[in-house]
């Protein structure tokens, strides 16, 4: 996952929208350029962290010798 698309990245571009939104200072067009984005990056923050949980539901539990199990899936998250 490149650097501008870490959920990190995302969740503080979404700030920076939100507090553009409340300030007001924009007009109409550039308000909802900026509500557009701001969907859109909640969808894909959402999906991180649903993919996240899945991730984190496949551990199964720890062996006597204190290892995790864990289940195989696709890292590709």
């Amino acid at each position: 996952m490149s650097e501008e698309n870490t959920f990190e990245k995302k969740m503080e571009r979404l700030e920076k929208i939100v507090n553009e939104l409340e300030d007001g200072e924009h007009g109409i067009e550039e308000t909802l350029k900026l509500f557009q984005e701001g969907v859109k990056l909640g969808k894909e923050c959402r999906k991180i962290l649903n993919d996240v949980e899945l991730r984190v539901n496949k551990v199964l539990g720890i062996d006597e010798e204190g290892e995790v199990l864990t289940e195989n899936f696709d890292d590709n998250v």
